[in-house]
């Protein structure tokens, strides 16, 4: 399969560049509208991204060389985008969301050099008694945690994780403590409140049933293909697939194509008893990757039968993944994953980072429900766009750097 992105002026510019270059037969997967970023907005109109794919018909037996292909799909694209940003750099000023940590250190000195002076001049005119240095000392420290303060509020963060952090590291602070170690102790709270990630491994000796839940839209399937795959042509994993999304009939024939390409079976369940069926014909493979509709955490009927179908597999040898979409609101996050706790215990997925320019509500999840983290997505390209979160670079993201 080629999955390939195109962007035009139009929807329908951007569908017919697809069908012309993959064919007719080609399948429109996903459509997006891409917005400029940065001073870029008053110069540039919105476009329309669409992700289209073409089944090649190919024997794909031989996984590495699929692998292989894919790669260079993605490389090539990836060039592309690299040539482009190049050109549109040109003439544009560097954003501060793209300021490396040492880049934004920087910033933050300048920053503060610019309030000391100004409080230097209001201690004088209103002539102080307390020695001007000591309060210089201290403006500093607490104006860095400001700064930074502001940096996380801007990436999203709720403003009670933000303070919540910051007060912990408020009493290791003395008032000759150098900005660039204020700044470290801080990354370093927000890599350890972010934790260790729980992974996907092949190492337990039985089988393991992985079920993906979460709402209509945020990308299950995909993210079961990309994850299908790495197990398979990497980990060298036997695993087989199954499908209970039997609302959206694309979501089984897409999982189906997968599952063809990657030569893995899929089984399509209606009830928890097919549910349980399916267990025991796939007891001899090492991983079962379940996809599920997208439930409403409105819908209790919906979720009654989610827990159903979930405890048709033993606690003790199954794993839920929750998959969110980085672009949702915060508060819909909440009662998303208040619903989804109520049902099991899971695994935190976020899809769709390239998307948006916050990733603020990462952070707040995780501190919210104490789920541990796994995955992230950033695109629909099989089996690349998707990579184990990483709490160090999550937490200089949060801190302005890249």
């Amino acid at each position: 399969m080629v999955i390939k992105k195109f962007q035009a002026k139009t929807e329908e510019e951007a569908i017919l560049l697809a069908k012309n270059e993959l064919g007719k037969n080609a399948t429109v997967m996903n459509i997006k509208t891409v917005k400029p970023k940065g001073i870029q907005k008053v110069f540039k109109k919105a476009s329309v991204e669409v992700t289209a794919a073409i089944d090649e018909e190919k024997d794909y037996s031989n996984g590495e060389e699929m692998l292989l292909k894919m790669q260079e799909i993605q490389r090539n694209i990836q060039e592309a985008q690299r040539m482009d940003n190049e050109k549109q750099q040109e003439n544009i000023l560097v954003d501060e969301n793209t300021m490396t940590i040492e880049n934004k250190l920087d910033s933050l000195q300048q920053m503060l050099e610019k309030q000391m002076q100004i409080e230097e001049k209001e201690d004088k005119l209103e002539k102080k008694e307390e020695p001007l240095e000591k309060n210089t000392v201290k403006s500093k420290s607490e104006a860095c945690i400001h700064l930074v303060r502001e940096q996380l509020v801007n990436n999203e963060v709720e403003d009670r994780y933000a303070d919540s952090i910051l007060d912990e590291i408020k009493n290791t602070i003395r008032k000759d403590t150098e900005i660039d170690q204020i700044l470290a102790t801080i990354y370093q709270k927000i890599v350890l409140k972010l934790g260790k990630t729980n992974l996907i491994e092949n190492n337990s000796g039985e089988t393991n049933y992985i079920f993906f839940v979460g709402p209509t839209g945020v990308g299950k399937t995909t993210t079961i293909a990309k994850i299908a795959s790495d197990l398979k042509l990497r980990k060298k994993a036997k695993i087989a697939l199954i499908t209970s999304d039997t609302y959206r009939i694309a979501a089984v024939e897409q999982l189906r194509t997968y599952a063809n390409i990657l030569g893995v079976p899929l089984k399509v369940v209606y009830s928890e008893e097919e549910m349980k069926n399916a267990k025991d014909e796939f007891a001899e493979y090492d991983i079962v990757l379940i996809d599920t509709a997208g439930r409403s955490h409105k819908n209790i009927e919906q979720t009654e039968d989610m827990e159903r179908l979930l405890n048709a597999i033993p606690k003790e040898r199954r794993k839920i993944y929750l998959v969110l979409s980085a672009t949702t609101k915060y508060k819909d996050l909440v009662k998303i994953t208040e619903t989804y706790s109520k049902i099991a215990k899971y695994n935190l997925i976020f899809t769709k980072l390239d998307e948006t320019c916050c990733i603020g509500n990462i952070l707040n999840i995780k501190m919210l429900t104490g789920a541990a983290l796994s995955y992230s997505t950033s695109g629909q390209m099989v089996p690349d766009d998707i990579e184990a979160i990483n709490p160090q670079k999550i937490a200089k993201q949060l801190l302005g750097g890249q």
